[in-house]
């Protein structure tokens, strides 16, 4: 087992990671003895994840109020959010309870959100169970919903009182959904560690039976961690936190004009990776090449490379513009000067960009 710890002082919790029993990562990362603690709980669990696991969550968590979540980005919406507010308020939850999060990135991030704002903030445990989750969205506190207009844009900073992820969850992971998550693995070493993505190059294909993904897992933790104690609320003026969003104004501008659900999170964020990269190339920053390899990268994780079907260039700008990143009106994009390193940098330019969604298959 691997232990992190996240140092944000007082607030600062440990990661766990790891393949032994389910039940020894849990006592190890604090949230056994919380459940001793006499307080209340409740868990909220992804619908997929209790399909497969039902017998080992029934024996690890009895006769705790269970609450469970449709599979998909769908809903990763205020209306299910709703759902499970209104779940712990009739379960009699008060502010000295907590919440136990098991599911991946969408499960996360909405229960995260309500333990945020149910009676003002309650305490909660992540227990990502995909790749993507473990590497990166159940690290660092950033909850969320989406709203019609845009990706995680009604949310909060709420970091858990611990993370602990269970490797075996990958192995009844969906393929597609294991793909998805290496789009963040190939982002980390994109943003911060050339020694990851030269690793990453010569592994070819990653799978749950990977040798090396112990160690992939506990590198992307590593390096999200150290961001997040620097900047836990992505106010640096030059890079911090906003880094970790390598890819993802163009990911999430794909997810929400193709429809929530459409792309997984991971396909899109693969297709914005390239498309941060060739616009990185065509401007002077990173080595000419350089997207090429990343191409390749992705490709071998069974990750797409451009649009699966035209989406509206002007809508897809116009998306881009409610980023978060946005500031006084001013786009702001992740670029990479070489691979493992990567800075902000503001755009004024929006015909380069409609340039280059064409040229990834979106239609003028």
């Amino acid at each position: 087992m691997e232990s992190l710890t996240v140092k944000l002082g007082e607030r600062s919790y440990p990661i766990r990671i790891g393949f032994e029993l389910f039940e020894s990562l849990l006592e190890s990362s604090h949230l056994n003895r919380d459940r001793r603690s006499g307080r209340k709980c409740a868990l909220a669990v992804d619908a997929g994840v209790l399909e497969d696991h039902k017998e080992m969550l029934d024996e690890v968590f009895p006769d705790i109020p269970r609450w469970v979540m449709p599979v998909g980005e769908t809903s990763k919406s205020m209306a299910t959010a709703e759902e499970l507010l209104q779940f712990l308020a009739t379960e009699r939850l008060d502010r000295s309870s907590f919440l136990i999060a098991v599911g991946g990135g969408v499960l996360g991030d909405l229960a995260g959100f309500c333990a945020a704002i149910y009676q003002r903030g309650i305490e909660f445990h992540q227990v990502p169970t995909t790749l993507l989750s473990m590497v990166d969205s159940s690290v660092g506190g950033k909850t969320g919903v989406n709203l019609p207009a845009g990706k995680n844009l009604a949310g909060a900073f709420k970091q858990p009182l611990g993370v602990a992820a269970w490797l075996p969850f990958l192995q009844t992971l969906p393929a597609r959904e294991f793909s998805a998550g290496m789009a963040e693995v190939i982002k980390y070493g994109l943003l911060a560690d050339s020694d990851l993505f030269h690793l990453l190059e010569k592994s070819g294909t990653i799978t749950a039976d990977s040798p090396i993904l112990e160690q992939i897992v506990v590198r992307c933790c590593e390096i999200k961690a150290e961001i997040v104690a620097e900047d836990e609320k992505e106010l640096a003026k030059d890079g911090g936190r906003a880094l970790l969003n390598l890819g993802h104004t163009f990911g999430h501008a794909i997810e929400a004009v193709a429809g929530f659900g459409q792309y997984l999170h991971g396909e899109a964020v693969a297709i914005g990776l390239l498309m941060a990269a060739q616009f990185s190339e065509k401007n002077g920053l990173l080595e000419k090449g350089s997207s090429s390899r990343i191409a390749h990268i992705l490709q071998a994780n069974d990750l797409p490379v451009r649009l699966i079907a035209p989406l509206d260039t002007e809508q897809l700008i116009a998306a881009m513009g409610r980023d978060k990143k946005v500031r006084s009106g001013k786009l702001r994009l992740i670029v990479l000067d070489e691979i493992g390193t990567s800075r902000v940098m503001e755009i004024a330019d929006s015909f380069q960009l409609r340039e280059l969604w064409q040229k990834f298959g979106a239609e003028s």
